[in-house]
C-alpha cells in the first residue's frame, strides 16, 4: 500500500474556550482546515470548545497566551496581560515551531502576540477578523488593526467587517479576502407554528450584554404588553465574567416592569436550535455594529420571522431574506411595531421564513465555507495541497 505523506501542519490560535458565535466559527474553520491540513488547535485554557474540537477529531493544546480584553483597561487586567505575553511566549514559539509549518491561523484581532511570533519563527500568518467597532475612536481602531497588519494575509468575515478594517489600514485592502460565515443547519427544521393561539413568544439569543441590546428586547415586550399584545420573552445567553452587575440589572428592569412571569432566563446552551424551535420571533437588537450576525442566519435557517438593528454586518447578514426586519438600533416603539407586523399577519411572514431558511442553507454552506478558507491557506502556504484519499480525515470531516 503507497502510504500517504504527510499533510502539512497548520496551528489555529483562538482567544477562548467558550461555545458562543466566535467560538462555533472556529470549530468549523478547524474542522474545514483539517480536510487538507494537519491542524493542532490552541486555546488559553479550558473550557466547553475543548470538548467540542476533540469530539470533531482535532488535536487541541492550551498554552499561555495574551488576549486583548476590556480588562487590560483596569490595573489587574493590565498586570494579567503582562504575565501571559512574557510566560506565553516560549510555549507560542515552540508551538509554532512544532505544529505551524504551512502557516498559523489566528482567529480574531484580540492575539497581535501571534503574528508577530509567528514572523520570528519564520511562519507566515493569516488573520481571521471577525470584529468591526465602527464607532470606537481611531486610536482604539488603529490599537485593533494591530492583529491583520502583522499578518501575511486577513480574512474577513463580511464586506462591512472588511470596509471598517481598511478605512483604518488602507495598505491591508489588497491583502483581505472576504470569506462568509458558515453556519451549520440543523438536521430538521421545524416549520412554525400554523396559527399564534396564545402569547407570541420572543427569543433574543447571545451574549447578556450591554451592546448586544437584551435590555432593548425586554423594553419592547413592556411595550408590546402596554398595547395589549400577549407575549413572552426568554434570553438565551450568559454574561462574560465581570460583567454579572448586567445581569442583575436587567432582572431588576424586569422585576420592576413586572414581568418576571412572562421573562425567562435560559442562561447559555450549547446549541440553540430547540430553543429557536420553540420560538415565533426572534430578536437581535444590537446597539452597536455587529460585524456579520450569527444568531440571524441562525434565526433564518430555523425558519423563524426576526427583527434585527437596521446597522453594519446585520443588515448584510439578513440581506434579501423577505422574513426579516431591520429597525433603527433602540427604538423600543419600532421593535414593537415590527412585532406586531408579524403577528397580524402570521401566515405571511411564516411563509417567507420557510422560504428564505433553504436559501440560508445554501448561501452559509459548511463546504462552501471551507474551500474557500482552504485556498487562502494554500495561498499563504504557497502551494497547493490535495486532500488524503477518500476525502476528509477523522472525526473532522463527518461529526454533525
Amino acid at each position: 500500500m503507497t502510504q500517504l505523506p504527510p499533510r502539512p501542519r497548520v496551528l489555529v490560535v483562538h482567544p477562548g474556550a467558550e461555545l458562543y458565535g466566535a467560538d462555533r466559527m472556529l470549530s468549523e474553520s478547524a474542522v474545514a482546515l483539517a480536510t487538507h491540513f494537519d491542524v493542532t488547535v490552541a486555546l488559553p485554557g479550558p473550557g466547553p470548545l475543548v470538548g467540542e474540537l476533540e469530539s470533531r477529531g482535532l488535536r487541541v493544546v492550551q498554552c499561555r497566551m495574551p488576549v486583548l480584553r476590556n480588562a487590560a483597561l483596569r490595573p489587574r487586567g493590565a498586570l494579567r496581560l503582562l504575565a501571559d505575553t512574557m510566560l506565553g511566549i516560549l510555549p507560542a514559539l515552540r508551538l509554532l515551531r512544532s505544529a505551524g509549518a504551512a502557516g498559523v491561523y489566528v482567529n480574531t484581532l484580540t492575539l497581535p502576540s501571534w503574528p508577530l511570533l509567528a514572523r520570528l519563527a519564520g511562519r507566515r500568518s493569516v488573520c481571521h477578523v471577525h470584529e468591526a467597532e465602527q464607532s470606537a475612536p481611531r486610536l482604539l481602531r488603529m490599537g485593533m488593526a494591530v492583529c491583520p497588519a502583522l499578518s501575511d494575509r486577513v480574512v474577513a468575515n463580511s464586506r462591512f467587517t472588511r470596509d471598517v478594517l481598511v478605512e483604518t489600514a488602507p495598505w491591508l485592502r489588497g491583502r483581505t479576502t472576504v470569506v462568509y460565515n458558515a453556519v451549520p443547519a440543523p438536521d430538521d427544521v421545524r416549520p412554525p407554528r400554523p396559527r399564534l393561539d396564545g402569547p407570541v413568544r420572543l427569543l433574543f439569543v447571545g451574549r447578556l450584554s450591554p451592546r448586544k441590546g437584551p435590555q432593548v428586547a425586554v423594553a419592547t415586550l413592556e411595550e408590546l404588553m402596554a398595547r395589549g399584545v400577549d407575549a413572552r420573552l426568554q434570553l438565551l445567553g450568559a454574561v462574560f465574567e465581570g460583567y454579572e452587575w448586567f445581569e442583575t440589572e436587567l432582572q431588576t428592569a424586569v422585576a420592576e416592569a413586572g414581568l418576571l412571569d412572562r421573562v425567562e432566563f435560559l442562561g447559555f446552551r450549547p446549541s440553540v436550535w430547540s430553543a429557536l424551535d420553540a420560538s415565533d420571533v426572534v430578536l437581535v437588537p444590537s446597539v452597536m455594529e455587529e460585524s456579520f450576525g450569527l444568531t440571524a442566519v441562525e434565526a433564518v435557517m430555523a425558519a423563524r420571522p426576526l427583527v434585527v438593528s437596521d446597522s453594519s454586518g446585520l443588515r448584510e447578514a439578513v440581506a434579501g431574506c423577505a422574513s426579516a426586519q431591520a429597525v433603527v438600533p433602540g427604538d423600543v416603539d419600532r421593535w414593537a411595531d415590527a412585532v406586531q407586523h408579524v403577528a397580524t399577519d402570521w401566515a405571511t411572514w411564516s411563509a417567507a421564513a420557510v422560504a428564505d431558511a433553504a436559501e440560508a442553507r445554501r448561501r452559509h454552506a459548511p463546504a462552501r465555507y471551507a474551500a474557500e478558507l482552504v485556498a487562502v491557506l494554500e495561498e499563504l502556504s504557497g502551494r497547493p495541497v490535495t486532500p488524503p484519499a477518500g476525502g476528509p480525515t477523522t472525526a473532522a470531516a463527518g461529526a454533525r
